[in-house]
């Protein structure tokens, strides 16, 4: 088998897109998508996503973990998905897609992308800091020296705890505040490691921060990743956000011809 592909990534959360508007992808081969997702065996990628045709919508988004398992929303591959989208010429400069937790509205500008993710009506507190769901589940952990952190044990022993198990596990942010941005670190389940960055972790980052907080409109926080920079805005009043977008680069790096 064969496959054309492109190469994108968004602050270095990198992705496998696969132009899937004729339904030819095998999406039921777990072993085929790990494979093209494996690094230095395959093309190498934290996810894998196909583009497919809607019927009521500009597309449809599918998306799945590096491990080859479908999976929950992911902020940085929606962006880099509506960055292909452009790309294929599909949408000019706004659109709307369905992704697994629903639409979301997006605008793309010169290799910017902003997207809306899905509001957040409910945060737990919990031993380990805050956890709520902007798409995908999300624990959000505040740190110190989050620059020499032990993402990959620390978040490994939150994400396989007994109390998420039912979820299918957790992803994990550790956090801290450096020169009025927030530097999030971020461990991935499904990728079973850190990734250079995280769309919906930083978007779960950017809101634990307000909790405890009063009403405000037109939040925004600044993000830093390891892989670069993004940015949070939202709505918060009081307990919930609404209106959240997160927007930051997208940028397609090679294309080819997987064979298998």
């Amino acid at each position: 088998m064969e496959f054309n592909f492109y190469k994108y990534h968004g602050t270095g959360n990198d992705f496998v897109m696969i132009d899937d508007r004729d339904n030819q992808f095998p999406e039921t081969n777990r072993e085929l998508v790990a494979a093209m997702c494996k690094r230095r065996f395959g093309i190498g990628a934290d996810g894998l996503i196909l583009l497919r045709n809607h019927d009521k919508y500009d597309f449809k988004m599918v998306y799945f973990n590096a491990d080859g398992n479908e999976s929950t929303m992911c902020g940085n591959g929606g962006r880099c998905l509506v960055a292909f989208a452009h790309f294929l010429k599909i949408f000019d400069r706004e659109t709307t897609f369905e992704a697994i937790d629903g639409l979301h509205d997006a605008t793309y500008d010169n290799g910017l992308v902003n997207l809306k993710m899905q509001s957040v009506n409910q945060i737990s507190n919990i031993e380990d800091g805050h956890f709520l769901d902007t798409g995908s589940p999300h624990v959000v952990s505040s740190v110190s020296a989050v620059n020499n952190f032990d993402v990959f044990n620390t978040g490994k022993s939150i994400r396989n705890k007994s109390d998420f198990a039912a979820g299918g596990g957790t992803n994990v942010n550790f956090v801290e505040w450096k020169n009025d941005s927030l530097f999030v670190r971020t461990y991935e389940r499904g990728v079973e490691d850190e990734t250079y960055s995280c769309g919906t972790g930083v978007t779960a980052s950017a809101i634990a921060q307000y909790v405890g907080k009063p009403a405000k409109e037109n939040c925004e926080v600044p993000i830093e990743t390891l892989g670069g920079k993004l940015s949070v805005s939202f709505n918060w009043d009081g307990s919930n956000a609404s209106n959240v977008w997160l927007k930051g680069p997208a940028v397609q790096v090679f294309k080819g011809v997987y064979q298998s």
